[in-house]
């Protein structure tokens, strides 16, 4: 269906037409700049309707419009404007004004870019100056060939399009080719006094705004399809069952002095090592409700301060948070943090205490591995060698970790601290273990 402009852009274009003084190139500039894309097509249509019947606009305001349908266009091949084949027919129309079929057969010859001087006149300076026997008018065999031939059939018409009453109809008072808006027309005698500017164009924006200018169509009456038959329960929803029970919710007057307790023991133990009782108070909270683990407050981002100064309380939580859906941000966290004593004790005790991910244990191990190669301290480098050593022992002999993830890596890091007790011990480990593998599949 094609679009129609509506409300205060009816007004605008009609407003825009009235301006035949100015230049066209300005009328056009203003028209693409005031109108988005979107609603160019649908403003040339309504432009288009006007244009059919000649008694809508004066002389000059059709060839604003005439200008507007055919440049909106003009980047394109003169085929791909839609509105071609009416431009074409309104250069050749015998009963048009001879100065509106020479306009428009400059503007068709424009789109070669030889007739910019064309656009810098307005359009009453045109009719002023037009020379009818300067122009010659092409015959409508020679247009077609020229602008559509071979081009994209026209669009599907309704048979019964000459049916239609039409909408728009001619003053029988106005004399024939009378000029509506000359001042001559008002004082004419025996006539009906003419609609003012105002509200012509009222008139014609209600027509753009709210009907079709095509006409009125009749309505064909169609019979009515049969109805489905209703099957049981498929109007249920008309009468809605609202006999619903009332759940009353227990922990809406709880005590929560409890959990405001744990939410500040935990925010003291991110902040610094708790004392023996505080240390036993968070633990018995959290033993009698596992549940508290959730409001205490701690988050991912608080998680590291927490394991380097209460690591014993820091397992606890995590062990109690190991069913959260967010347990995989605490997780990340364990795994990015800088590398210490007490993140491998946190570790070493949840891999005693649940079952962690084996993504997660390869991730930590390499970091481990990569935060002794980065240490330029030698002395702090062998110290942390050697807790590694003894952390991936542990993992090792209590099963927690497949061998065969992690051989290659830690082999190579074995090789490379050679000279460190642990780290020899440990890749004598893992051979016993790669050897005793060898000897069960053999």
């Amino acid at each position: 269906m094609i679009g129609i402009a509506k409300g205060e852009e009816s007004y605008e274009l009609l407003k825009l037409l009235k301006q035949d003084s100015r230049p066209l190139h300005d009328l056009l500039s203003d028209f693409l700049s005031s109108f988005p894309p979107s609603l160019r097509f649908p403003l040339c249509t309504s432009l288009f309707l006007l244009l059919e019947d000649k008694i809508m606009l004066s002389p000059t305001e059709r060839l604003v419009a005439f200008s507007i349908l055919h440049q909106t266009y003009a980047s394109h091949p003169p085929s791909a404007n839609p509105f071609i084949r009416f431009l074409v027919i309104a250069a050749c129309d015998d009963g048009a004004e001879k100065f509106e079929r020479a306009f428009i057969v400059q503007l068709l010859e424009s789109s070669s870019g030889s007739a910019k001087e064309f656009f810098k006149q307005s359009t009453s300076d045109y009719v002023k100056g037009f020379d009818p026997s300067t122009h010659t008018f092409p015959a409508l065999d020679q247009l077609q060939q020229q602008y559509y031939d071979g081009a994209r059939s026209e669009s599907y018409n309704c048979l019964f399009k000459d049916t239609k009453v039409k909408n728009v109809m001619p003053d029988p008072d106005v004399p024939s080719g009378c000029n509506k808006n000359s001042p001559e027309f008002d004082v004419l005698p025996g006539t009906k006094p003419k609609l003012g500017s105002g509200d012509r164009d009222e008139t014609i924006a209600g027509l753009l705004s709210d009907i079709s200018l095509e006409g009125l169509g009749p309505q064909w009456i169609r019979p009515r399809p049969p109805r489905l038959p209703i099957q049981d329960g498929e109007l249920v929803w008309l009468i809605p069952d609202n006999n619903r029970e009332l759940l009353w919710d227990y922990g809406m007057c709880a005590d929560t002095s409890r959990g405001a307790a744990l939410r500040d023991l935990i925010a003291k133990a991110a902040k610094g090592a708790l004392v023996p009782a505080q240390h036993e108070k968070v633990m018995a909270e959290l033993a009698s409700d596992p549940k508290l683990v959730y409001h205490c407050g701690l988050t991912p981002m608080k998680l590291p301060d927490l394991v380097e100064n209460n690591p014993l309380i820091a397992v606890e939580v995590l062990t109690k948070l190991i069913n959260s859906p967010e347990i995989a941000e605490y997780f990340t966290v364990l795994v990015t943090m800088e590398m210490s004593l007490h993140s491998m004790e946190v570790v070493n005790r949840l891999t005693q205490a649940v079952k962690l991910p084996s993504e997660f244990l390869r991730l930590y191990i390499s970091n481990c591995i990569a935060s002794c190669e980065s240490i330029k301290d030698k002395y702090m480098q062998n110290r942390l060698v050697r807790l590694v050593c003894v952390f991936l022992q542990s993992l090792i002999r209590n099963n927690h970790i497949d061998v065969k993830e992690i051989l290659i890596e830690v082999q190579a890091f074995c090789i490379n601290f050679s000279r460190i007790r642990e780290a020899a011990g440990l890749f004598r480990l893992l051979k016993t273990m790669e050897a005793q593998a060898q000897a069960q599949n053999s």
